[in-house]
């Protein structure tokens, strides 16, 4: 990978050399933006794209993929709560809007004024407290108004939608900028699931415009959305009669993944994009068994011939799934370009590999935990999950190299 930046342990001396290194992530900052170029493509002309680097770019670092995203030009990224918000403003300056995805608690409306961020709201009380802040600073606050099309999470149904835009169209504080909704099921093409939400969001931006709120930017899509598409042209179309613009929130396809349709084909994005994480330790030790020798707690391995093993000083509690244990889930890693199978249990700190037909591994050697070769559809294959978990689950308790 070209453009790589490096996370690492305290005592992680660069990237790729010999120093002493528990584990770390590389990120390439080329395919970052190729994937970001990709999805404007798919998403369409003239479509706002926000890139979402909430919990912590899942994964991936949020200040770091934000600062290659806005060198990238992007304009607008989002995040997940008002406190990853504060921390992306500081590191990133005023440049990039910041959308705060996960709703707001009541108390943090001050830091929202303050830090001029963008709050996800859809109560009464979200504007009145944000009213109250924006008076006092002597600022409008702009917000997007969030609709619950048939996820019962966050956002204001049909039946209380009406006071909440009342409110919003008599605040002399609080700008309703965007209005926005969420699929739960858009990886299926055709889903009368979308389409019954699809009809829900075009009733609640009826009520928003007949209400005289006419917000700027329009947005249901994910990246899963994008790669299906019929989501994105419904978004453009009914975005375009509003004279707004039509915006894609999208942050899987940013770090290289989409998760697979329905139908089994591959979508328009998903073939063009490239995982930008690898997640690399070195080999810490070294050791022949004899048949007999179990291996790991439980002794749930034992060896059935002479074995070479190699130690790897990582485990679950650094996000290397237990799951990933020989007769679980019988995970691997790639030492040498070839794979090399995960014997015994994956333990807290420790995970044993073998490298029996693996020629000359020593100490010091590079481990790809996550990358070419094991990929994180790989680690949630054999962890019974989705690679979103995967990639969020990383332990990134390390430095910026």
């Amino acid at each position: 990978m070209s453009r790589s930046f490096c996370v690492g342990a305290e005592d992680h001396r660069g990237c790729g050399d010999n120093g002493l290194v528990k584990s770390w992530v590389e990120i390439s900052g080329a395919r970052l933006v190729e994937n970001l170029r990709a999805v404007q493509a798919v998403a369409g002309a003239g479509v706002e794209t926000l890139g979402v680097v909430k919990a912590n770019g899942y994964g991936h670092d949020a200040v770091l993929v934000a600062r290659v995203l806005v060198g990238a030009g992007m304009r607008w990224l989002g995040v997940s709560d008002v406190e990853e918000g504060a921390r992306v403003r500081a590191e990133l300056g005023e440049g990039p809007r910041l959308l705060v995805m996960c709703g707001i608690e009541l108390a943090d409306c001050k830091e929202v004024v303050g830090k001029g961020l963008t709050p996800v709201v859809w109560t009464v009380e979200h504007i009145a407290a944000l009213e109250q802040a924006g008076e006092a600073a002597g600022q409008r606050v702009r917000v997007h108004l969030e609709i619950d099309t048939g996820m019962a999470r966050q956002g204001v149904d049909l039946d209380g939608l009406a006071a909440v835009v009342e409110r919003l169209a008599g605040s002399k504080w609080v700008v309703c900028e965007g209005v926005l909704s969420h699929l739960s099921s858009a990886e299926d093409a055709g889903s009368v699931v979308t389409e019954r939400q699809r009809e829900r969001f075009a009733a609640a931006l009826e009520v928003v415009v007949e209400h005289g709120v006419r917000p700027e930017l329009v947005h249901l899509g994910n990246t899963s959305g994008v790669d299906e598409g019929s989501t994105m042209e419904w978004v453009r179309e009914t975005a375009a009669r509003m004279g707004a613009r039509a915006m894609v929130r999208t942050g899987f396809a940013l770090y290289g993944y989409c998760l697979p349709l329905d139908t089994g084909a591959v979508g328009a994005l998903g073939s063009r994009l490239k995982p930008v994480l690898e997640w690399k330790t070195r080999v810490i030790g070294v050791r022949e068994i004899e048949a007999g020798t179990t291996v790991g707690y439980g002794a749930t391995f034992v060896a059935k011939s002479l074995m070479r093993l190699a130690l790897l000083p990582v485990g679950y509690a650094d996000g290397l799934r237990r799951a990933g244990s020989s007769g679980m889930g019988d995970g691997w890693v790639m030492i040498a370009g070839q794979r090399a199978r995960v014997v015994g249990r994956v333990s807290m700190n420790l995970t044993t590999v073998d490298v029996t037909d693996i020629a000359g591994v020593a100490v010091g050697d590079e481990v790809v935990l996550l990358g070419e070769g094991v990929s994180a559809e790989d680690h949630a294959g054999w962890s019974g999950t989705i690679a979103y978990d995967i990639l969020c689950g990383i332990r990134e308790k390390f430095r910026v190299i």
